[in-house]
């Protein structure tokens, strides 16, 4: 592994890096259950939608590729790509 970042996104969001040699991984904790969190991929960009009892809320953050594979487990968004 060759760096990690770690940073809040200011809503209360963490937001992990890992990158390796040849991937890298972006990891989110949004703390909300799968069924109501959408992960979409566009370019370097990840858009992340959460559903709640009110208004949708809709996040976006950079990555460090394109995107191989995106998915939501126990609150935890995680995107991983290759370099």
């Amino acid at each position: 592994m060759t760096a990690k970042q770690t940073r809040s996104t200011g809503d209360g969001t963490l937001l992990r890096r890992f990158e390796y040699d040849d991937s890298w991984i972006v990891a989110a904790d949004l703390g909300a259950d799968a069924e109501n969190v959408s992960v979409d991929t566009v370019g370097q960009t990840a858009i992340v939608v959460v559903e709640g009892d009110g208004e949708a809320v809709e996040s976006e953050f950079e990555l460090p590729g394109t995107a191989a594979s995106a998915e939501v487990a126990n609150g935890v968004v995680t995107v991983e790509g290759e370099r």
